[in-house]
C-alpha cells in the first residue's frame, strides 16, 4: 500500500500549522486513528480520508498527490501569478474546478513565457467548453443516439487523425472451437 495518504497528511497539518488534537476536533476523527495514519500503522479508509480533507480544507485527491509533483505544481504556480488574480476577479469561471484543472492552466505558457491576463481568461473558457462537451458527450453516449455519435466522431477524427479506423464493433465467432477455414467445417 502506498504511504502517500500518510506523507500528504503529515505535510498538510505543518503547512497549516495544525496539530492531531486540532485535527481531531475539526473532523471528528479520534486522535489515536490520525496517529495511526502518521505512523503508517492504520491504512485509512476513504470516509475517513474525505472527513480529514474536508477538515483541512482540501480535496480528498491532495492525499494521493506524491509529493515530487508538489515541486512542479508550486513552479508553476510562480511562474503564471495571473492565474489567481484571475481567479480573484472572475471567480465564475473557475466555479466546480478541481486541482487537476487549476494544475492544467497553470502549467500553460503563453507565447514567449507566462500567461497574461487574456491569456488565462482564454484559456478558462476553452477548459470549460471542453469540459461542458465532455459531458454532453458522454450523456449521448449513454443514449439511443450512441452509435450515430460514434460514428460522427470517428469521422471527424478521421479528418484530423489519418490512420487506420477503429473496429467497428467486435467480430463474433459462431462456433468457439471450430475452425472457419475451408475444408475443415
Amino acid at each position: 500500500m502506498s504511504n502517500l495518504p500518510q506523507q500528504n497528511l503529515r505535510r498538510l497539518m505543518a503547512r497549516q500549522g495544525v496539530t492531531i488534537e486540532q485535527l481531531a476536533g475539526r473532523t471528528g476523527v479520534d486522535c489515536r486513528s490520525i496517529r495511526g495514519i502518521l505512523d503508517g500503522r492504520k491504512r485509512p479508509q476513504a470516509r475517513t480520508l474525505h472527513r480529514l480533507a474536508e477538515g483541512l480544507g482540501v480535496d480528498a485527491d491532495e492525499f494521493f498527490v506524491d509529493p515530487a509533483r508538489l515541486l512542479y505544481r508550486r513552479f508553476d504556480q510562480q511562474t503564471n501569478p495571473e492565474v489567481a488574480r484571475a481567479v480573484a476577479d472572475h471567480p465564475e469561471l473557475f466555479r466546480d474546478w478541481t486541482e487537476g484543472d487549476f494544475e492544467e492552466l497553470q502549467s500553460r505558457f503563453g507565447m514567449g513565457g507566462a500567461l497574461t491576463m487574456e491569456g488565462v481568461l482564454e484559456a478558462a473558457r476553452r477548459m470549460n467548453r471542453n469540459r461542458t462537451i465532455h459531458r454532453k458527450l458522454a450523456l449521448l453516449l449513454e443514449t439511443g443516439q450512441a452509435e450515430l455519435v460514434a460514428r460522427l466522431i470517428e469521422a471527424i477524427y478521421q479528418t484530423v487523425v489519418p490512420g487506420p479506423e477503429l473496429p467497428q464493433e467486435i467480430p463474433r465467432n459462431e462456433n468457439p472451437g471450430r475452425s472457419s477455414s475451408p475444408g475443415h467445417g
